[in-house]
């Protein structure tokens, strides 16, 4: 059987390159100078398009989908990185935790919002359940915004499993962050335990919602009836 490359997957992503969705991508992720995506390089390729061809070549082995991760291009990057998620769900123990090693030692590729909130859940959030959350942790207090990003956005396999322990440590942490991805990646994640356990986030939020920042609270409140809504808004919940 004739080896799979990355090159293949790199020649069939090109064939649906939009020069019109390029240019909304590039505007969309931030990647003019001094903004958070800056610099990176877009095909302009449409996500079911390259789910679709990652199911197509799901059988590249690591090796070539380490060389995806590392494009300068950010849609190989996520079609590495959604290979990885592919590959963890049908992988035996060894495996998964290679493809897991292989997820946090390219986390400086993993550098727009939606690469992490596509996968991280899925391959850092599931290995690391109910194990040692030191690695969550540290990445919770990186200089790195993205792995800060992925330290919250793990939490999102805690939350689907009704667990919500690490997820309110993550997001104390977090709490005070000075960028808007990560008021925004909290106050998500906060909402999302409140789907489940309305009572929970509400003790959270209680304690906090008076500090944190507007766009945290305003992501974590915005499910709730308008006049607990406007109550929380303006500082008067008890």
């Amino acid at each position: 059987m004739k080896k799979i490359t990355a090159n293949q997957v790199s020649i069939a992503l090109q064939k649906k390159t939009s020069q019109k969705h390029k240019e909304a991508l590039q505007r969309f992720f931030k990647t003019g100078p001094g903004e958070y995506g800056e610099g990176d390089v877009f095909w302009g390729i449409k996500v079911p398009e390259i789910r679709k061809i990652t199911k197509e070549f799901k059988d590249l082995n690591l090796t070539e989908t380490q060389k995806l991760i590392k494009s300068k291009y950010h849609e190989e990057r996520l079609a590495g990185l959604l290979l990885l998620v592919l590959k963890y769900k049908k992988a035996n123990d060894d495996l998964k935790e290679k493809i897991f090693n292989l997820y946090i030692k390219s986390t400086r590729y993993i550098n727009n919002w939606d690469l992490v909130d596509l996968t991280a859940h899925h391959i850092v959030g599931c290995h690391l359940y109910q194990k040692d959350n030191k690695l969550i942790c540290k990445f919770a207090k990186s200089n790195l915004l993205w792995e800060r990003r992925i330290a919250m956005i793990a939490m999102a396999y805690n939350i689907s499993q009704k667990d919500y322990k690490h997820v309110l440590k993550i997001a104390k942490i977090l709490l005070h962050d000075e960028h808007d991805l990560i008021h925004k990646a909290v106050g998500w994640m906060l909402r999302e335990v409140g789907k489940r356990d309305l009572e929970t986030e509400e003790q959270f939020l209680k304690q906090h919602y008076k500090t944190m920042p507007r766009t945290m609270l305003r992501y974590a409140i915005e499910k709730f009836e308008e006049g607990k809504r406007q109550r929380y808004l303006k500082g008067k919940i008890n």
